[in-house]
């Protein structure tokens, strides 16, 4: 093997071996932390959202929520959330942005309930 013909060998493999480590539902992530407050839609003649107090959690790291019930882990891959344990464990979120996922319904549409992230300015 020549000397150029290594570089490129060595580009090839490692190449390939990312590629391999790819997740099938997309690239895996991670939520940003904080306050997740779930709402479902209110109407024109009051509040923009009805807040759904048990359906809210925290992110603490990059796979770990809270909620009043407990600790769970959770997977974000592509624009899927799964919770995979907890007492959140079964659930799965449609990642519209960083900030903000709408629960997803047992046929896997998107259902009317929304969580935003709280931040500095929507609290």
């Amino acid at each position: 093997m020549t000397r150029t013909m290594k570089p490129l060998l060595v580009s090839a493999l490692a190449l390939s071996a990312g590629l391999a480590l790819a997740a099938p539902g997309g690239q895996i992530g991670a939520l940003p932390m904080g306050d997740f407050v779930c709402e479902l839609p209110g109407d024109a003649t009051g509040p923009a959202g009805v807040h759904q107090a048990e359906e809210d959690f925290t992110v603490v790291n990059a796979t770990t929520y809270t909620n009043f019930e407990g600790r769970g882990s959770y997977l974000l891959t592509g624009t899927q959330v799964v919770m995979t344990s907890g007492p959140k464990q079964g659930e799965k979120y449609h990642r519209i942005s960083a900030n903000f996922l709408r629960k997803l319904a047992p046929d896997g549409s998107d259902s009317t309930l929304r969580c935003i992230r709280r931040v500095t300015n929507n609290r």
